[in-house]
């Protein structure tokens, strides 16, 4: 009997990519990738020139695909389904007095937080809205649409006739009702200062349409919620993910609703829920490190391990282009107690350490929220491939951290959401997880003491 293959599809920040994979093993057979531009406002016609581009002799092999997209992003659409301007996307922070508007509106953090699951910030697309609304007010008054990137890729592969989202990436717009699993339009309107059409809500296991060529579109998702698909998350293990952002998520059985801001009470892909902190800042983070001292990122690592635990007191606070985990829109990176002794291993390390203890920072907020203690980290992304990551980040977690095989785990997880709706089944398919290599180390619990004393002394001024 022929395999039967479904096709994921990850259109994140940078780039998109596509695997083929057998739907009953999980097995990848083939794969696909094309550059995204760089910035924070993007065409959205560029993501589908580099859907196309990716998916380029993988579409006709498959029977349905899957597409996990970069989270939070506005694409907003005038009567005839053109986008009004360029996409916003998440890592935009120009709507950070916005978001501080709207949650007074909202009634407060508390307020805000219960409503939609999270505090407004200027990642959420409802921020976005209100900043259209306040300085481009022809493009608000032309917009009937709003969809995020994954649904208007949804839609263009569908042939662009009903617009649909899943539960998951809705969660993270900021008009949507984590506690009651719906969308909140009256909050859309407010931001927007008019009606919009929102996306209909479609399960995750859900046929949403069909191309062109008759293969089957299931709903897909954000990125995050299929990363958590892809490595088959389970409750205790926190995912910290270190791509152009840091993700730390978990899986939980209940809404979360954080009103300190620091955490995101989102849905998963599934029935469950999905709570994470996201920092701006992740893995060029240490392209910067390398680039300061003027090596590659081999030898960066080797000066990092080179180095003892705390790097002699130098301390990184990695905001380099603002933060988010704790919200500090406007701040920089910062680097404290350089001393005429300190060496380039020294400065290296603190690169490691800074990096590992702002995750940190999203950890502890996630149990903080959850009330449930990490068991486990499981390590992914860019930033997972350093040695020196991977051999701190036990010292600064303080528990076991286990990096699983290097993969594509979001678009897995879309293509596993591909073939459990082909499936028409209950549950998602069982597919092996990947094998994972485990470090291990002495906890010094000390690292990210002094990370969090400097954190604590800047936060007036950065």
């Amino acid at each position: 009997m022929p395999s039967t293959y479904v096709l994921g599809i990850d259109s994140s920040t940078q780039s998109c990519k596509a695997l083929l994979v057998d739907a009953q093993t999980g097995e990848v057979k083939a794969s696909g990738r094309a550059p995204h531009p760089g910035g924070t406002q993007v065409d959205p016609a560029k993501w589908i020139r580099a859907l196309e581009a990716s998916t380029a002799g993988l579409l006709e092999r498959a029977s349905a695909l899957s597409i996990a997209g970069q989270q939070h992003g506005m694409v907003a659409l005038d009567e005839q389904g053109a986008p009004v301007r360029a996409a916003m996307l998440w890592n935009d922070i120009s709507s950070a007095g916005q978001a501080r508007d709207l949650i007074g509106e909202l009634g407060g953090e508390q307020g805000c937080a219960q409503l939609v699951g999270s505090v407004m910030v200027a990642s959420l697309t409802a921020s976005k809205l209100r900043w259209l609304r306040e300085n481009e007010p022809e493009n608000a008054n032309r917009t009937t649409r709003v969809l995020l990137p994954h649904d208007y890729l949804t839609w263009h592969l569908g042939g662009r006739k009903e617009a649909t989202t899943d539960h998951g990436d809705a969660s993270g717009t900021g008009y949507y009702s984590t506690a009651q699993r719906r969308f909140l339009p009256e909050v859309a309107r407010r931001a927007l200062g008019k009606p919009v059409a929102l996306p209909r809500l479609a399960a995750a296991n859900e046929i949403v349409g069909e191309t062109s060529a008759g293969l089957k579109i299931a709903a897909g998702t954000g990125d995050n919620m299929a990363a958590s698909l892809g490595l088959d998350l389970q409750p205790g293990d926190v995912c910290v993910s270190m791509g152009t952002s840091g993700v730390a998520s978990a899986v939980v059985d209940h809404s979360v609703h954080d009103g300190t801001g620091m955490v995101s009470g989102f849905v998963d892909a599934t029935n469950r829920y999905l709570p994470l902190a996201c920092t701006l800042n992740g893995a060029p983070v240490l392209d910067f490190g390398a680039r300061l001292l003027g090596v590659g990122q081999k030898e960066f690592s080797d000066l990092a391990l080179a180095a003892e635990p705390g790097s002699g007191g130098a301390v990184l606070l990695p905001y380099f282009g603002g933060e988010r985990t704790p919200n500090r829109p406007d701040a920089t990176g910062l680097m404290h107690g350089l001393r005429t002794t300190t060496t380039r291993e020294q400065i290296a390390r603190a690169y490691v350490e800074g990096l590992l203890c702002s995750m940190k920072d999203a950890v502890a907020a996630l149990e903080e929220a959850t009330g449930i203690a990490t068991r486990r980290i499981l390590l992914i992304g860019g930033g997972a491939r350093s040695e020196a990551v991977r051999r701190i980040a036990p010292q600064v977690f303080g528990v076991a951290v286990d990096v699983p095989q290097t993969a594509e785990y979001v678009a897995l997880g879309a293509a596993r959401q591909a073939a459990w709706a082909l499936s028409g089944e209950k549950e998602p398919p069982v597919w092996n997880v990947a094998a994972s290599t485990r470090y291990q180390g002495e906890p010094l619990p000390e690292i990210y003491a002094r990370y969090v004393d400097t954190r604590d002394a800047t936060a007036g001024w950065n």
